[in-house]
């Protein structure tokens, strides 16, 4: 399975130096990407994470279908905005429901060996995957979180590749954070395209 994560994971760290770009080629990346995670956690018992790559395989089409129809730079590049704070409330809300109903059926359903910290990183991930979606700054944060989180969980369970990778988005997730906002610097509100959900 090495051989597997090593591919994966070399697939990630391309990811994510397109998503610090806020390239839209990020988004073909992360189509194939997900395909090598859903089976490494599957195989180490990490259902929650294999179930989120199923959502990130879903979440990748709509973001490079969101993109193309929002893509304003000749690069593939788009405009980055900030994350309005009535959305921020609603987000946390979904965010707390998702992790008490994952944790639920992660303790009573599987034999997961990290129910709270699998539960934690996936619904954390599927907030965050959607304002990336819809193009917010601050998902860059809820990132950090997940890659230091995740980082541990794959440290213990001998997941070495994968945990070397989430050490490295953790990383570079501050980065993405401080690049993504000074190119939301500039962002008016009068000149605001909503998303879902605002």
């Amino acid at each position: 399975m090495a051989v597997i994560e090593i591919i994966g994971a070399i697939v990630g760290l391309l990811y994510l130096r397109l998503e610090y770009r806020a390239s839209i080629w990020l988004w073909p990346a992360g189509v194939v990407m997900p395909l090598f995670y859903i089976y490494i956690f599957s195989v180490s018992k990490f259902y929650a994470d294999a179930g989120i790559h199923v959502y990130y395989l879903l979440a990748s089409i709509y973001g490079w279908i969101r993109w193309r129809k929002d893509g304003d730079a000749a690069d593939g590049s788009v405009r980055i905005r900030p994350l309005p704070r009535p959305l921020a409330w609603k987000l946390s809300i979904v965010f707390a429901g998702m992790f008490g109903l994952i944790a639920w059926a992660l303790r009573t359903l599987t034999d997961s060996p990290a129910p709270f910290g699998d539960a934690f990183t996936t619904a954390l991930s599927i907030v965050a995957m959607w304002m990336l979606a819809n193009r917010y700054t601050e998902q860059w944060l809820l990132w950090i979180a997940v890659n230091a989180v995740s980082t541990g969980l794959y440290l213990w369970r001998g997941l070495y590749p994968t945990a070397v990778l989430f050490a490295v988005y953790a990383v570079v997730s501050v980065f993405g954070y401080l690049k993504w906002r000074r190119m939301s610097a500039g962002y008016a509100d009068a000149d605001r395209s909503p998303a879902p959900g605002e």
